[in-house]
């Protein structure tokens, strides 16, 4: 529940101006709402885990009656109308008149369209600094990874003595040894993390594996809010809905990876796996859609393959339909150093309905297991080929492909709207005590 600011004078709810039975005149006293600021270079509509899931957050504080200010950075062109339409929903007064004005700035991308590596991490966060610096005063800010954002956050909010809260859905710096990165960039990266997470009011972690390593490395505890995904449409029935517009022209399985590609997910198994078996599913398509930092490399290295398509990219929306159109969603993580990490693939596919084959260690492949989600396997060529052989010839009667049981374990189990609230009422805890 959001704390109550008592503060005189301060523009709000006036409580009113009364006479007491001994005659004096009380002071009128005004209650405000908290107000909040979210630093983040990803933000709705980009269809990235974190953009989603500060969304979910910052209509959750809204909901709980503050006022929030998002200071992220303007989408890619393709997405200018849709942020332009969200944000001019999220301006709407709540109930009570709580509103969020969200305030875009621009900031370098790489290739793909992605905010990815140094001079884009430093063309968001140089500028962040002052805009956190002559920002109306908050009652706390909230920030995600990467941890240069952290950092400067952390020196903004010790000048101007403002509690802060750091979300922490990554560890960069492991990510970052799993990704093969130089030991001496990884020390520097992990210096600068344990940084930015000393000192901060509170830590949100996605999971109890992140809590564990915001304990290792700035010794201090952190509020487990696990990754939640949006399951207020229930799941897609593609036979009511067409595919999308780039839908492969094919009567054979697709096998969809959506999201983030990168060299710590393994995302090469899948296509390895595929090579194996593609001969033996008449038609079937292999179909990457996104962007990351093995993007270019892997494409490359496909080159010539009609049957493995790299598509950017998409909405929200557009990609829900992509993961219900699909014969099963593709998730990974490479054994090692990042373990403990929950790839939010799995849950956008079971949301919208479809099963997950998912290549990895870790929670996830319990639950899927659990579950009866998919199909869980080790991140080897061989395991995978069999997934993809097996789930191709899954009949509807089986469970794995009951739409509405994988939705339903979604909704159950990792709702954004629990978790988000959670996380809203650790924020508000926070901003109440930095009064």
């Amino acid at each position: 529940m959001a704390a109550s600011w008592a503060v005189p004078g301060d523009v709000g709810v006036a409580v009113g101006r009364r006479v007491g039975h001994t005659g004096r005149v009380h002071t009128p006293v005004t209650v405000r709402r908290p107000r909040i600021l979210v630093a983040t270079r990803l933000f709705a509509p980009e269809p990235a885990a974190a953009a989603l899931r500060l969304l979910a957050l910052v209509e959750a504080l809204k909901d709980g009656g503050a006022d929030v200010e998002v200071l992220t950075s303007r989408p890619p062109a393709g997405l200018a109308e849709e942020a332009s339409d969200l944000d001019a929903r999220l301006a709407r007064p709540g109930p009570d008149g709580a509103r969020v004005r969200v305030s875009r700035a621009p900031v370098l991308r790489d290739a793909t369209g992605a905010v990815r590596g140094y001079l884009p991490y430093l063309s968001f966060d140089l500028p962040l600094l002052a805009r956190l610096l002559v920002a109306r005063r908050a009652d706390a800010v909230v920030n995600e990874p990467p941890p240069t954002t952290g950092a400067v956050v952390k020196v903004a909010c010790a000048l101007r003595r403002i509690p802060r809260v750091y979300f922490v859905a990554d560890i960069v710096s492991d990510a970052a040894r799993a990704q093969g990165v130089a030991p001496g960039v990884v020390a520097v990266l992990t210096r600068l993390e344990a940084f930015a997470l000393r000192g901060a009011s509170r830590v949100l972690a996605v999971s109890e594996g992140v809590a564990a390593r915001v304990l290792d490395l700035a010794g201090r505890g952190a509020d487990v809010v696990p990754n939640g995904i949006d399951t207020s449409c229930g799941p897609v029935d593609p036979r009511e809905q067409e595919p999308p517009a780039d839908w492969p022209g094919t009567d054979g399985p697709v096998f969809v990876y959506a999201g983030t590609v990168a060299e710590w997910l393994a995302p090469e198994v899948f296509i390895e796996g595929f090579a194996r078996v593609a001969d033996r599913m008449p038609g079937s398509r292999l179909v990457f859609l996104g962007q990351g930092s093995a993007w270019d490399a892997l494409r490359r290295a496909t080159a010539g393959r009609g049957d493995v398509i790299w598509h950017p990219t998409v909405s929200a929306d557009e990609a829900r339909l992509w993961a219900a159109h699909a014969c099963a969603g593709l998730a990974s993580i490479r054994p090692g150093a990042y373990d403990y990490a929950y790839p939010t693939k799995i849950l956008s596919s079971l949301a919208a309905g479809t099963p997950v084959i998912y290549a990895g260690p870790g929670r996830a492949r319990e639950d899927v297991v659990e579950g009866r989600l998919g199909w869980a396997v080790d991140a080897d060529p061989g395991a995978v080929a069999e997934a993809l052989l097996e789930a191709a010839a899954c009949p509807a009667s089986d469970q794995r492909r009951d739409r509405s049981r994988l939705w339903a374990w979604v909704e159950g189990n990792r709702s954004v709207r629990v978790s988000a609230g959670r996380a809203a009422r650790v924020v508000l805890e926070a901003a109440g005590r930095g009064r």
